[in-house]
């Protein structure tokens, strides 16, 4: 019963994702509309099925007569492109300074340990805010400050997983037929972390998908023209009772998204763990 859920859960997080990123790839061509192009005569109009709506606006348009479902489209590419990019970064560097932590010990351990140390001793969002303050509020800026903030993540939970794996028999085993320390560490350690690796790595792109929403919801993500869900949702919380649909879409669209990364990197660990199976 719960192999069946976890294997139910993996493949609708899963179909969403994929899904997502197919609608974001082709939102050039399957948007309705322009995202950008602005008709104040075709302000505030609601979604199909709410009486006045409009043919071919099918969630409604903003207070400036964008249409709410390309804008949604568009927006999925610069949160999606954030959460791949971000989120290969950070786990490449945080998953490698833990695993040479975990595995080697000694002073290449205190050394990572204490970074990290030093490095979790910043507030998170306002360094992020102070990042994006100095390098300019873009794509690239958003990314960076997701990657220097976040490896640390990385680093501490794989540093642990890999020191336990390190005490295990089989690396005794390895270490005792003749495998020098860089092959057990990539044949050995590596393949038994890597789950553990997968779950933060889908985890990491949720939260990159939030904190891209955050800085664009104040105004320090890309132009504010520009498709994004944070600037919808901006928007839209300023004219909940008048258009409550141009808050509401994106944050489903938010949400259900963040709920996909997390379950879809549980739902692997369960499947590939070799001690789960």
């Amino acid at each position: 019963m719960i192999r069946r859920r976890a294997g139910s859960r993996l493949w609708l997080s899963a179909l969403w994702l994929g899904v997502l990123f197919l609608v974001a790839l082709l939102a050039p061509w399957i948007a309705p509309h322009d995202p950008l192009a602005q008709d104040l005569f075709l302000a505030r109009l609601p979604p199909f099925w709410v009486a006045g709506a409009e043919p071919g606006y099918w969630l409604g348009t903003d207070s400036l007569g964008r249409d709410v479902l390309s804008r949604i489209l568009h927006g999925a590419r610069v949160a999606l492109l954030v959460a791949l990019l971000a989120g290969s970064i950070t786990c490449l560097i945080g998953a490698t300074l833990g695993v040479l932590a975990g595995f080697l010990r000694g002073w290449v351990d205190v050394v990572i340990s204490r970074l990290i140390d030093i490095w979790m001793a910043f507030p998170p969002v306002l360094f992020s805010i102070l990042l994006i303050a100095v390098i300019g509020p873009s794509l690239t800026s958003i990314i960076i400050a997701i990657v220097v903030i976040d490896w640390t993540r990385f680093a501490r939970v794989v540093r642990a997983e890999a020191m336990a794996q390190g005490a295990m028999d089989y690396v005794a085993s390895a270490r005792v037929a003749g495998r020098g320390r860089v092959g057990t560490m990539v044949r050995e350690i590596l393949p038994n972390v890597l789950p553990t690796i997968v779950v933060l790595l889908t985890l990491e792109m949720g939260i990159a998908v939030i904190v891209e929403a955050i800085l664009s919801f104040v105004n320090l993500s890309i132009s504010t023209d520009d498709p994004t869900w944070g600037g919808m949702i901006s928007e839209g919380r300023t004219s909940i009772h008048q258009a409550w649909w141009v808050l509401v879409f994106p944050l489903i669209a938010l949400f259900l998204t963040v709920l996909a990364f997390s379950q879809l990197g549980e739902g692997l660990k369960d499947r590939f763990d070799p001690v789960l199976r």
